[in-house]
């Protein structure tokens, strides 16, 4: 018999005060996703049957190439935060769970690094 009361028993088992500001950043990536992923389809469509060198100028222009790392950054970012909520609440093996959580995040980070990258040096390179 414990001489805890229920406060007491509870204290510390409850949030991390995290769950509200990741609940924000998806909503917030997913809100900033809207236009970007309208405009980058538009843009996609609008360029069908253009040559490659059409499509590298049209990724040198500043704007556009600003817009498409928003876009990068915002995918990985969102897909980061969506797929940590799923391998929280249904992967319930400790180990298992730290070690898809860490192979999610470094797959983000090489793969958004390496989109932005390639983006930058289209911007940068162009003669």
């Amino acid at each position: 018999m414990s001489m805890r009361s229920p406060l007491g028993r509870v204290r510390g088992l409850g949030s991390a005060k995290d769950g509200t500001g990741h609940w924000w950043a998806q909503r917030l990536t997913a809100l900033a996703l809207i236009p970007l992923t309208i405009w980058f389809c538009v843009s996609v469509i609008a360029m069908t049957g253009a040559e490659y060198p059409a499509v590298v100028a049209w990724i040198a222009s500043p704007v556009v190439a600003g817009l498409l790392v928003l876009l990068i950054a915002a995918v990985f970012y969102h897909a980061v935060l969506g797929l940590q909520v799923v391998i929280e609440d249904y992967v319930h093996h400790e180990m298992t769970k730290l070690a898809l959580l860490l192979a999610v995040k470094a797959l983000a980070i090489v793969l958004s690094l390496s989109g932005i990258l390639s983006v930058l040096t289209l911007l940068f390179t162009r003669a």
